[in-house]
């Protein structure tokens, strides 16, 4: 099989879900509807499924007409074709710490979704009302791996690394106001956070922060199996 697509405009990766996983995703802002319908022909020829973020309406619309089995999903911007491969055991919670981080944490959701991991939602229980977080204390114990989506000064993940034994993938959003610096601030409060066993991705990568945690689940989800095949 060929390694790659060249459309002119682009070369479409069509080895990617072999070296990686998951197929290339493409990334809707900057291209044009007909540059991201032809990419998905290519995707879908190979792999029978495509994603694409950071999708404007305006564009979903063109492109649902091509594809009317598709699903556009308005917050998060992203547009699904197909269905996952796999599904793994455990799951995923995303927690977002306001209503206005709700387009990242979506993004992370939908993702995780689409990757194969059970996805719990837990929106609107950020650190200046600690009481909503704290009613969920024992469901957030119980995820497998969380993301965790905060704009303002981005305390949010700190606080829940100190309460789990497990991975945390803090996401910071461009929410926020004057010194918050576009999501400068919260980035580099979760970078220096004292909590251990939380990593951090990019302002408002929430794809970035639900493909990290869909590898999690995989990885883990292989090791059971492996150890299955060896017993």
């Amino acid at each position: 099989m060929k390694k790659f697509e060249d459309l002119g405009f682009s070369k479409v990766d069509l080895d990617r879900e072999k070296r990686t996983g998951y197929p290339e995703v493409i990334y809707g802002e900057g291209k044009t509807a007909d540059q991201i319908k032809k990419i998905m022909e290519t995707l879908i020829e190979t792999h029978g499924k495509a994603m694409v973020t950071r999708l404007s309406k305006e564009k979903a619309e063109v492109l649902l007409a091509v594809y009317p089995d598709a699903d556009y999903h308005d917050v998060s911007r992203i547009l699904l074709y197909g269905l996952p491969r796999d599904k793994y055991g455990g799951d995923v919670m995303v927690v977002a710490a306001g209503t206005s981080d709700l387009p990242v944490a979506e993004e992370a959701a939908i993702t995780a979704d689409w990757m194969g991991c059970k996805v719990n939602r837990l929106y609107d229980v950020g650190v200046a009302g600690i009481d909503r977080l704290l009613a969920y204390r024992e469901d957030i114990t119980k995820a497998s791996v969380l993301i965790v989506v905060a704009g303002m000064e981005g305390a949010l993940p700190s606080v829940i690394g100190g309460m789990v034994q497990r991975p945390v993938i803090a996401v910071p959003t461009s929410v926020g106001y004057g010194a918050h610096l576009q999501g400068l601030t919260p980035l580099l409060a979760m970078l220096t956070s004292c909590a251990s066993g939380m990593s951090v991705v990019n302002i408002d990568n929430g794809f970035g922060a639900a493909y990290q945690a869909a590898l999690i689940l995989k990885l883990a989800n292989e090791g059971v199996a492996n150890e299955t095949a060896l017993s």
